[in-house]
């Protein structure tokens, strides 16, 4: 390993990134194995080919979106709470350990001692909020906050594929579309994308199982 891998899990680091995502110490260690893994140049960082090769996001048909989002997070997923922590911590085609750690916070289980903890602390990665924040991103990806009907359709077209015709591919998304929009500027803005999903267990659907 390179030299600025070994110094990315000192215990001051792991204090941090267990603050920041909300994951514990044994977690945190075998994902930090499995990165090691990926991380094939043994840099201390992963590449969009390392992400590649990640079997779960190699079948999944949204895999490039959400490899792209381990890419474009950056400062966004910075907590408020926590000035001078935050700084831009990968380049543009590298992540390192504590930004693929954020990413993933995203999709960690809210458990049931978290939904009780104080409601004045910074808000924790993995809240109904932020879960929606970064499936919006998904779609978004001009990152003009708000999901176009062109958007729309290339998302639809990764879901199903060659099954349906553009013709009905364009009929899903203009209904979809009709129904969200409330102002009239024939796309989707994130208050429309939340109350669209206001119905629906985001908190659920938006979690990942990680190793205990």
């Amino acid at each position: 390993m390179g030299s600025r891998a070994s110094t990315l899990l000192r215990d001051e680091e792991l204090e941090e990134i267990k603050k920041e995502t909300g994951f514990s110490h044994s977690q945190i260690t075998r994902l930090y194995s499995r990165f090691t893994s990926l991380d094939k140049g043994e840099n201390g960082t992963l590449s969009r080919e390392d992400f590649q090769r990640i079997p779960e996001l190699a079948i999944n048909p949204l895999g490039d979106r959400i490899i792209n989002a381990f890419f474009s997070e950056g400062v966004s997923l910075s907590s408020p709470g926590c000035p001078g922590t935050h700084s831009v911590d990968q380049a543009e085609d590298q992540v390192n350990f504590r930004g693929f750690m954020r990413t993933l916070a995203h999709f960690r289980p809210i458990e049931d001692n978290e939904k009780s903890k104080d409601v004045n602390g910074p808000e924790p990665l993995n809240s109904r909020s932020n879960k929606l924040h970064f499936a919006f991103r998904l779609y978004d990806l001009d990152k003009d906050d708000k999901i176009s009907r062109d958007e729309l359709l290339q998302v639809l077209r990764m879901m199903v594929g060659v099954n349906i015709s553009d013709e009905q591919l364009g009929s899903i998304a203009d209904r979809t579309i009709q129904e969200a929009d409330q102002d009239g500027d024939s796309a989707i803005s994130f208050t429309e994308f939340v109350k669209v999903l206001e119905k629906v267990d985001v908190e659920q659907k938006m979690s990942i199982r990680f190793l205990h």
